[in-house]
């Protein structure tokens, strides 16, 4: 798997992609064709989530060339993304429990078979190599390595998450921690996802057969309740000098950065990050961060600590909402620590949205036709 580091090479893949193989995406989007093959998919995941490109952008360019029905698949794909980035908005307690549960669980002799892959499983043991190697999973194998982690290898879904979060170059704190909730029974309670033996053998041509699966395991039960809460995102008016923004939101070009004095972006080291990523996937930020930020003159790249000195002096900043996760997370104790101000800047068309969250993704999809009009396009 090659994701080249530039949004000029998304934006080609993203051509690419609705000119040659979105249809197929309609009929072949659930099978995995191994590791090296994945021509049935758009692989966006990974600019998407550093938002070197945008949803948006990719529903816009999808419905320049395609009516709304005939791409209907594709395009509810990149709804669900939205959807589960602003039901994180929403709640976003399920992150912070999410972190806070994985202090107190032991890795046992059984995990640690699990993440080297040497489990009585082939196929799992296959896609722990494949993820290691590189940074990358069909969807659909996500599901099924998910549902065997938790209900047939009896591992903990929260280091299940984690391990994918540490591997994956697209990993998200809202599609990466819910999806593995909604795997385990607990996004939508008491309705699980179990991986069938013949599930797997049929979506992968057969290369994994008569695979030993628990295939009757019950839901999983979390007594928690997450109350659905208002949008908590800072603004004031103050005049800021200093724009900082991180990686996991590169999608700048339309900023008036030369407004600002300075800008910084800043990528968080594994010293301050509550789940410390591969060095493999630090690397691809760090890359991705640099192609893109090389571009502007008055950017300047620094780590929490300059971030945390520079506080020292100046108490109030321009910040490009970093979302629910790793980022909003560090951006909060530095406030508490040091007395901050943050006016977090956010897309119009984000917030719209996540208004639509609120609920499950059946009452988000009858939404879309709003969504489409605020973005200027139709069904």
């Amino acid at each position: 798997m090659n994701f080249e580091t530039s949004r000029s090479a998304a934006l080609q893949k993203l051509e690419s992609f609705i000119d040659k193989e979105i249809f197929k995406y309609n009929f072949k989007r659930n099978f995995d064709l191994g590791r090296n093959d994945k021509s049935n998919v758009s692989c966006l995941s990974p600019y998407i989530s550093h938002r070197l490109i945008t949803e948006y952008e990719i529903i816009k360019s999808v419905l320049a060339k395609f009516p709304y029905q005939k791409v209907e698949k594709y395009i509810q794909e990149i709804f669900w993304r939205i959807y589960w980035k602003g039901w994180l908005e929403l709640r976003p307690e399920v992150w912070s429990d999410f972190t806070e549960d994985l202090k107190d669980i032991k890795e046992d002799d059984n995990y640690k078979k699990a993440i080297n892959g040497e489990t009585q499983i082939e196929c799992f043991n296959d896609w722990v190599k494949e993820l290691k190697d590189n940074n990358y999973l069909h969807n659909h194998t996500r599901m099924w390595f998910a549902s065997i982690w938790i209900f047939t290898l009896n591992l903990p879904w929260q280091k299940g998450a984690e391990f994918f979060m540490k591997h994956l170059f697209d990993g998200d704190p809202a599609s990466n921690t819910l999806s593995w909730r909604w795997v385990a029974g607990l996004q939508t309670k008491g309705k699980h996802y179990l991986a069938k033996a013949w599930n797997i053998s049929k979506f992968t041509n057969n290369r994994y057969q008569n695979v030993k699966l628990n295939e009757n395991a019950l839901p999983l039960i979390d007594k928690r309740e997450y109350k659905l809460k208002a949008l908590e995102i800072e603004k004031n008016d103050k005049s800021n000098e200093i724009l900082i923004f991180f990686e996991n939101d590169l999608n700048i070009e339309t900023l008036n950065l030369q407004s600002y004095k300075q800008v910084f972006c800043i990528l968080l080291s594994n010293k301050i990050r509550k789940i410390k990523i591969d060095e493999k996937v630090l690397n691809y930020k760090k890359t991705l961060v640099n192609d893109q930020t090389k571009k502007f003159e008055n950017i300047k790249i620094i780590d929490e600590k300059s971030l945390n000195d520079l506080s020292d002096s100046v108490k109030s900043f321009d910040v490009i909402y970093p979302f629910v996760g790793e980022n909003l997370s560090f951006l909060k104790s530095l406030k508490r620590k040091n007395s901050l101000f943050y006016n977090f800047i956010t897309r119009e068309v984000d917030e719209f949205c996540w208004n639509f969250s609120n609920k499950g993704y059946f009452n988000f999809k009858l939404n879309i036709p709003k969504i489409l009009q605020k973005l200027n396009l139709s069904l």
